[in-house]
């Protein structure tokens, strides 16, 4: 077995596709769109076969307090295949303007990671 897809809600397709695109080399199907249920999305697909679908419903709730940890996704783990493109992948975001919100280190448990947020706040781990 393997996980098909991993789904999120977004407030903006446009910029989460594109962010997605730019730095971690998805590949975006073709936009869906529900006008009954105001329903949008779109699947990206990554090299490895790994796909995420981006969700966007005019009623979603915006409200998020991101010191209350809760239950349910916590972050998604994009490996980029060696300690130097992590480095350097973290640090063009860091250059563009997004949050880093681990710089890049060796976990205790031996990962190579650093952690970003994605433009909605949604935190990425860059491995290797």
């Amino acid at each position: 077995m393997k996980i098909e897809h991993i789904a999120i809600w977004v407030i903006d397709l446009e910029i989460m596709r594109s962010f997605y695109e730019t730095y971690f080399n998805a590949v975006s199907g073709e936009k869906y769109v529900n006008p009954i249920k105001k329903f949008s999305s779109y699947f990206l697909s990554f090299k490895e076969g790994a796909r995420l679908e981006l969700m966007h419903k005019q009623s979603i709730n915006t409200s998020s307090n991101p010191e209350v940890i809760s239950i349910g996704y916590v972050h998604m783990a994009i490996s980029v295949g060696t300690i130097e493109k992590v480095n350097s992948l973290t640090e063009q975001l860091r250059f563009n303007g997004y949050t880093i919100a681990g710089e890049p280190r060796t976990t205790g448990d031996g990962y190579y990671e650093s952690i970003i947020l994605d433009p909605e706040g949604n935190q990425i781990e860059i491995t290797i």
